[in-house]
């Protein structure tokens, strides 16, 4: 059984300074200068002095700020430049080696590379491919078994990489659920909706999720061949004996490894509807979420529903001005003339208490029969059928898009009627199903507009082939 090593046993223990301290931006544009060099060569070895060239244009920027470091502005650029490499292979990101020639290399020890490349895409935000993922594994389930240890690895590998971004989306919409709480006014709410939740989660991860990259289209027939593989005595002796060259470890513990990674894998497909269920269950809370705190924002009037909102908004802004915890609502001044609580330490007839009454016989009472009010009876049916009118479904938003595109196979939603506050709320609907598989258009994102008073995100609504008007 092999030892388990620190992190710092390989990673120098100042490796994060640099990110760290109060200079982190400098450090982190001068790494992500050298690396872009550095990763257009053969290797990530690169003559000293190229480097010190890239960094001396850097430090000549007008960009290039203080470090606060002593005697750090009075240098010249090119000293400025040396500094940052001896630096950098202080802490643990560089080394240098001189060769035949006496030429000094610098490179990126293997570590940071990796960290580099993740903080990179971390940066850049790029969003898990998860079609290359099932693609892989299929590819490799179907393939050729001349290597069956190296492809069985590459799958677990693969699997896990594929579990870990299904996780990351799902934490990623819950992360804007609890978000959504800073957001105070309606426009806030909608543009973080149909711009940065629509564009980071819904349009780049989460529709292909359920369209292009479904992985119920490939998982039936990996399981299979898995399962086949894991009853095959020759497919595990020869995996096991590749896998136990690779590991350095004994034959019966390579197999007793294969036996192990065929059930991991097949456990994590088989347990992947709980994941996706759990995200599409996430994804259509945040969505309500939105909605509805848009509508409360929005709700106005005199009846008990609007006075409701107007008090709480009149609250929540109060503690968020002086950042009270949520107990110190008992210290807002103005809730003390609106309610008036009193305890009452002695309970008799006059208090809340009402005694229990004795037995008293029960006296039958004729009812009478009188004919129901035709009249009131027709008002309240009107006033029932017309609130189910304004109840929008997907049905409802299906047959308005088929109405306003009046046959076309295209149309801009800034080309939609957009008289009254109802006709805006239409096109909320319209967006959001426009995700829907069920639907007979589909939306893409297009360019801010104005149009009659609405500032939105337009976007194209396109009739989806083979879907005839309903």
């Amino acid at each position: 059984m092999t030892e388990s090593i620190s992190m710092f046993q390989v990673i120098s223990e100042n490796f994060f300074v640099p990110l760290a301290s109060p200079n982190k931006t400098i450090y982190w544009e001068c790494l992500g200068k050298l690396f872009s060099v550095m990763n257009h060569q053969l290797s990530f070895g690169v003559e000293r002095d190229i480097l010190v060239q890239e960094l001396v244009y850097y430090f000549d920027q007008s960009q290039a700020v203080s470090m606060g470091e002593e005697d750090f502005d009075a240098r010249s650029s090119r000293d400025k430049a040396n500094w940052m490499l001896r630096r950098l292979e202080y802490y643990g990101w560089l080394e240098v080696e001189t060769d035949k020639s006496y030429v000094q290399r610098a490179s990126f020890k293997d570590y940071a590379v990796k960290i580099m490349k993740t903080l990179l895409e971390i940066q850049e935000g790029r969003q898990i491919e998860y079609q290359g993922y099932i693609y892989t594994i299929y590819s490799l389930v179907r393939g050729s078994t001349e290597n069956p240890g190296i492809v069985l690895l590459s799958i677990l590998e693969n699997t896990d990489m594929l579990i870990t971004g299904l996780k990351n989306l799902n934490s990623g919409i819950k992360h804007y659920i609890d978000e959504l709480t800073r957001y105070k006014t309606p426009a806030e709410i909608m543009d973080v909706l149909f711009n940065d939740y629509m564009e980071n989660i819904v349009d780049k991860a989460y529709h292909r999720l359920l369209t292009s990259d479904n992985v119920s289209k490939f998982r039936p027939e990996i399981v299979e061949r898995l399962e086949r593989w894991g009853k095959s005595p020759s497919y595990v002796e020869k995996a096991g004996a590749e896998i136990a060259g690779i590991r350095e470890i004994g034959t019966d513990q390579a197999k007793e490894l294969v036996y192990q990674y065929i059930h991991e894998i097949v456990d994590a497909f088989r347990n992947m509807d709980e994941i996706l269920a759990e995200i599409n269950r996430k994804n259509t809370q945040y969505q309500k979420a939105a909605i509805n705190r848009a509508k409360f924002f929005l709700i106005g009037g005199e009846d008990v529903r609007g006075q409701l909102k107007e008090i709480l908004s009149a609250v929540n802004e109060t503690i968020n001005e002086a950042q009270m915890e949520l107990g110190g609502i008992y210290r807002i001044a103005f809730l003390d003339e609106m309610i008036r609580l009193y305890s009452s330490s002695v309970l008799d007839e006059r208090s809340l208490y009402v005694p229990v009454a004795g037995k008293k016989q029960f006296q039958p009472v004729e009812l009478l029969e009188s004919p129901p009010d035709a009249k009131l009876r027709q008002e309240k049916l009107r006033r029932m059928m017309e609130k189910m009118e304004q109840v929008l479904n997907p049905a409802k938003i299906n047959s308005y898009v088929q109405q306003c595109m009046k046959g076309r196979s295209q149309m801009q939603a800034s080309e939609l009627p957009l008289a009254t506050p109802e006709d805006f709320v239409r096109m909320i609907y319209v967006r959001l199903y426009g995700q829907r598989k069920n639907m007979s258009y589909r939306v893409k994102a297009g360019q801010e507009t104005e149009v009659s008073g609405y500032r939105f995100r337009d976007f194209m609504i396109c009739r989806k082939p083979g879907k005839n008007e309903t």
